[in-house]
């Protein structure tokens, strides 16, 4: 996760924008936004540049990060930000259209120039290592956008990488020119077509160079992140195998549910909370608002400030570090591993 120095920040913030937040007190705070350029990058997919109409800088980003969009009529969706870390000045984020959408991409591909939306500071649970003595990165279809950041990133501090681009065709292959550019021969290899049965034979090939200074990136729809990883954790321990996905995490929603209490500090109610209901789904039921958008982890808009107790966290939203404290939790998927947890609501 990119770490503000959160005092300098939300002064600056207060002080040039109006920020919403949830009634738990920890949701991310939204940020206004104007598309300044839309263009097609590939069959099916385009890019949005988004900029304050200020001018002014917006946070800044680390290679990874990715950004909240609120879309209206209760969508939020996360999209990877995909230009350099170094262009401040914009967010560059692409969607593929997808067949099966559920109302995401269909919003973002009728955006028009000039349109306004809300957007959140960056969060990073993709994080570039700093030190590797090689990176492998291999994208899949739309899996690109979090690794293009880091390609650029990379070749600027000279670093040693190669990055493996799985697309259906060229004319489905996003930033292609881009990636084509003379300096990154050699580093950037497109693979077109390549069947699950190809892919699983060809892996273990590109894996070769692979040893314990090299850290892997991956990104791409989950049966590809799943082969990659499997050939991954052939030659390299697992702590250097990094993956990023906008899904909720399926080994999260298959562990253990126990019920136990949640207290509400503001009242001092307690609530039972079932091991067939969410915490979200009793403060509901129980006519306590608390926004929320998402309800599977990923928005980070019912972040809940917690007092006491230990939260059993499920999300995909906060960070491995983050998951070690005690102190916030998303209540529409996350558990308690105490009896009881104190929020503050």
């Amino acid at each position: 996760m990119l770490v503000f120095g959160l005092a300098a920040a939300l002064v600056l913030f207060a002080c040039a924008w109006s920020f919403r937040r949830s009634p738990g007190g920890g949701g991310p705070p939204r940020l206004q936004v104007r598309v300044a350029e839309i263009r097609d990058e590939a069959e099916g997919i385009k890019s949005f540049r988004l900029k304050l109409e200020s001018g002014d800088l917006l946070p800044e980003t680390t290679p990874g990060s990715h950004v909240s969009l609120w879309l209206g009529g209760g969508l939020v969706r996360q999209y990877s930000i995909c230009n350099a870390a170094d262009t401040p000045d914009h967010y560059r984020i692409a969607v593929k259209l997808e067949e099966c959408s559920r109302g995401g991409s269909q919003a973002m591909h009728a955006l028009r120039i000039g349109d306004v939306l809300e957007v959140s500071s960056p969060r990073n649970n993709f994080q570039l290592i700093k030190g590797a003595g090689h990176y492998l990165l291999f994208a899949g279809g739309i899996g690109i956008t979090p690794l293009l950041p880091m390609v650029h990133e990379l070749e600027r501090g000279g670093e040693g990488y190669h990055l493996h681009y799985f697309a259906r065709s060229p004319q489905h292959t996003a930033f292609l020119t881009e990636l084509s550019a003379p300096n990154l021969v050699g580093k950037v290899f497109f693979h077109h077509d390549v069947q699950p049965e190809a892919l699983e034979s060809l892996l273990p090939e590109l894996m070769r160079s692979a040893d314990k200074d090299v850290h892997l990136y991956i990104c791409g729809p989950r049966p590809f992140m799943d082969a990659v990883e499997r050939a991954g954790r052939l030659a390299l321990p697992s702590d250097a195998i990094h993956r990023e996905y906008f899904a909720p995490d399926p080994a999260a929603a298959e562990s253990p549910r126990e019920s136990f209490e949640v207290e509400l500090a503001r009242s001092g109610k307690t609530l039972p909370v079932p091991s067939d209901a969410s915490i979200l789904d009793v403060l509901t039921c129980s006519g306590i608002k608390i926004e929320h958008s998402c309800q599977e982890g990923l928005c980070g808009t019912c972040l809940t400030r917690v007092l006491e107790g230990e939260p059993d966290h499920r999300d995909s939203f906060l960070t491995d570090e983050e998951r070690k404290g005690t102190d916030k939790m998303l209540v529409c998927v996350s558990r308690s591993k105490s009896p009881k947890l104190v929020l503050e609501l």
